[in-house]
């Protein structure tokens, strides 16, 4: 595919800020389209802020409202990632999900959340009997279960890696250590943006898009004439891991029933065959990563709950991540925010706020509707 050049006077189409997920999906989209794109990211590595400190789960889009963004960027996203895993050699496993009630009382919680898959489009959603899932994971203690047998994990750096290649291979730029110091809109449409690190410099770009993760406040904060009161207060969610060492007790997924504002402790085994479990939630004030190993007899007791079997002191610390979240404590958590000049009056920006979970399954999807929302012409061919 032939990239068109940027425009008389632009270095480049599409500056994009920030190469997690998130960013390089939309990077992906914009210059499949034909746009010369840079990526520019503070760190030095592509995805290692929201992106490396999540649960690399490819979520099926079960519990997010229908005709919400999460709803249906969930879908779609996780729909175009497989085949994009597929078609970029990345390792997968569509090991499918369980979602348990553990007790009589969560069933009513598990009818709703069937209800709002089927709404939301997921296939293959299906209530299963304790006998049922007694028969498909013997050590798990559940009165009923859904089936999400779309839901897998997969290698999100090797995802981050591929949509890198694909930039490039375009003829866009994916620049490291590269921090956003401020951007300034041109008369007559367009961005002068600023860049630090070892080598300063200016660019300038026809579109911009902010895609930060938990830098987002703080870049449209640097972008010049952005109205503040469109930049929603920023709230940590950090969640913690806890690691187990001994065989996999489950094949599948295990998810309880959600907890307010994500998705809850849950089970996975990785790619490596490791079993893990995490995250809970907990809002804090700063970038904090440390794990309390205290925390492991309160992440067991919830764990029994579901797989009773669990010995005796064998979790062991793992990693934390942070979410930014742009909702607080006993808040209700909100969609997506993808705001372009509709909503801060800036023509050629899109701005990218609260890009939690499911952002990483829904990236391609997100990237998509940037493009779209920037009037840039779909693509003819991948």
């Amino acid at each position: 595919m032939t990239v068109t050049s940027a425009p008389a006077g632009f270095d480049f189409d599409a500056l994009v800020v920030g190469a997690g997920a998130v960013g390089l999906a939309c990077g992906y989209a914009l210059a499949r389209r034909g746009l010369s794109v840079a990526v520019i990211e503070t760190e030095r590595a592509i995805g290692q802020g929201v992106s490396s400190r999540n649960s690399e789960v490819a979520h099926g889009g079960l519990y997010y409202p229908t005709g919400s963004l999460k709803a249906r960027f969930c879908v779609q996203g996780r729909r175009r990632l497989y085949a994009f895993l597929d078609a970029h050699g990345v390792a997968y496993d569509r090991c499918g999900k369980l979602v348990v009630a553990t007790e009589d009382a969560e069933i009513g919680r598990l009818e709703a959340i069937e209800a709002q898959a089927l709404a939301n489009d997921v296939e293959g959603i299906a209530p299963l009997s304790a006998a049922q899932v007694h028969a498909l994971e013997p050590e798990l203690q559940a009165v009923m279960a859904l089936t999400s047998p779309q839901s897998g994990v997969f290698d999100s750096h090797g995802y981050m890696l591929a949509l890198q290649g694909e930039i490039e291979d375009r003829g866009g730029a994916v620049v490291i250590a590269t921090p956003f110091e401020g951007a300034e809109p041109l008369a007559g449409g367009g961005f002068r943006v600023r860049a630090g690190g070892a080598e300063p410099a200016e660019l300038t770009c026809r579109l911009l898009v902010t895609a930060p993760g938990l830098g987002a406040q703080h870049v449209a904060g640097l972008i010049e004439g952005f109205p503040k009161d469109r930049i929603p207060t920023q709230h940590f969610g950090k969640g913690v891991y806890f690691v187990y060492h001994g065989r996999p007790p489950f094949q599948r997924l295990i998810y309880p029933p959600p907890i307010q504002g994500a998705l809850g402790v849950h089970y996975r085994r990785d790619l490596g065959g490791q079993a893990r479990f995490g995250p809970d939630l907990q809002f804090v004030e700063t970038e904090d990563y440390t794990v309390d190993p205290a925390k492991a007899a309160g992440f067991a007791a919830y764990i029994r709950r579901f797989w009773p079997g669990l010995p005796d002191d064998a979790l062991t610390p793992d990693y934390a991540g942070i979410r930014p979240k742009i909702h607080g404590p006993d808040e209700p958590q909100p969609d997506f925010r993808l705001d372009g000049p509709a909503a801060h009056g800036i023509d050629g920006l899109m701005t990218l706020f609260g890009i939690e979970s499911p952002g990483l399954t829904s990236s391609l999807a997100i990237g998509e509707a940037v493009a779209d929302a920037l009037g840039v012409p779909a693509a003819i061919s991948a």
